[in-house]
């Protein structure tokens, strides 16, 4: 599991990152591959094998089998344990014309147990988004309101599909507030702002490499096995940030191998408390890294029964992050949308001109007994 679970982290860190090299504004994500798991499960052919290898994977089985330890071993609410409330919940809304296919709607139900609700796309599309939007706050306490802007759901809309994650977690070692004051922050423009630092005199988890430095702070994990941090990646540079993001994309597996471990004295000690939150449409991004079938009229075919030529619309995202003395609370919606184009079969063209001899029948339909049969010749005839 480790191995696997190592691809999906290197997955999540190169996607994450690109996010960052595609906008200034401070964004915190969370790449969901929840999402794109599903979507490889309602597809097949050269479509499933760009998304799995998008994903990182070699079969859905695979995608399957690794959310379902995940989800009963790594993400499990610790908070009854005192450890992090974690909750990671899947919401499904369907037209209420269509039907899941069986072979999906088992995926669905068994291993993303997801809620699943039939509604009224064509005539309550502003209810849906409603609902959707309402689901999204619920799961996430609050934190993100509306995933789904009003226009966001049309009547092409047959299916969205939505992953929240939510994190509450406390410092294993709390900072005291009266000791947080404000110093100066150097944005990347140059220019300086003030915001509350926290600080302690206490050892941290600290490690120096060439060009920056890594800081864990580990949260209360009560009595569960589980072990969550955060980890903030510091370069040396004011404007070193696009530098070291580039080494983290580019260098294989370098979260994994620059997470310290021993505790180290510390002298001037600043950690500012933040509250980030961010949203974007997934699609062009996923575009850019070569993930494109999925997004291609038709290429959904193992979703519903109907002939309805599904693929994905749109991918929104949001996401929540606020740190300050106490620990962190974080959240993050990934819905996506999934339209249709009706398959009509074509009008065929055919030519029919009785020109020539020909036979007849006259016959009644339900019971097939025929009444009259023969053959003209000659129109012509002469009639005895």
């Amino acid at each position: 599991m480790h191995h696997t679970m190592q691809h999906l982290t290197n997955y999540r860190c190169k996607h994450v990152l690109r996010t960052f090299s595609t906008t200034i504004k401070p964004s915190p994500v969370v790449s969901s591959p929840v999402v794109l798991a599903l979507i490889a499960a309602g597809c097949k052919g050269k479509t499933q094998d760009q998304v799995l290898s998008f994903l990182q994977t070699k079969s859905i089985c695979d995608v399957n089998d690794l959310y379902s330890q995940l989800m009963s071993s790594i993400m499990v609410d610790g908070s009854p344990f005192g450890g992090p409330r974690l909750s990671l919940p899947n919401g499904l809304w369907v037209e209420q014309t269509v039907s899941l296919k069986d072979s999906f709607k088992q995926v669905v139900d068994k291993i993303y147990k997801a809620e699943c609700k039939q509604v009224d796309f064509l005539n309550q599309a502003t209810k849906v988004t409603e609902n959707v939007n309402a689901w999204a706050e619920d799961q996430t306490n609050g934190l993100i309101k509306k995933i789904l802007s009003p226009d966001a759901v049309d009547n092409e809309t047959q299916l969205i599909f939505a992953n929240a994650v939510y994190f509450k977690g406390v410092w294993n070692v709390k900072f005291d507030p009266s000791k947080t004051k404000d110093y100066n922050f150097h944005l990347g423009d140059g220019s300086k702002v003030k915001v509350p630092f926290m600080t302690s005199r206490n050892k941290q988890f600290v490690r120096e490499y060439d060009d920056f430095k890594v800081l864990r702070l580990p949260y209360l994990q009560g009595k569960h096995n589980r072990r969550f941090s955060m980890c903030i990646f510091l370069p040396d540079e004011k404007d070193g940030l696009p530098s070291l993001i580039h080494k983290f994309s580019s260098q294989s597996e370098f979260l994994e191998h620059h997470i310290p471990h021993q505790l180290v004295k510390v002298g001037r000690f600043l950690i500012p408390k933040f509250k980030l939150s961010f949203e974007f449409k997934a699609s062009k991004m996923m575009k850019e890294l070569g993930l494109v079938l999925p997004f291609t009229d038709g290429s959904l075919t193992e979703m519903v029964n109907e002939p309805l030529a599904l693929y994905v619309k749109e991918i929104f995202h949001k996401a929540f992050v606020e740190v300050n003395e106490e620990g962190t609370e974080a959240a993050a919606v990934t819905a996506a949308k999934f339209s249709y184009i009706s398959i009509k079969p074509r009008p065929v063209i055919v030519d029919f001109v009785a020109d020539h001899p020909f036979m007849f029948v006259i016959r009644e339909d339900t019971s097939g007994a025929v009444m009259f049969m023969g053959q003209v010749g000659n129109p012509n005839s002469p009639v005895n």
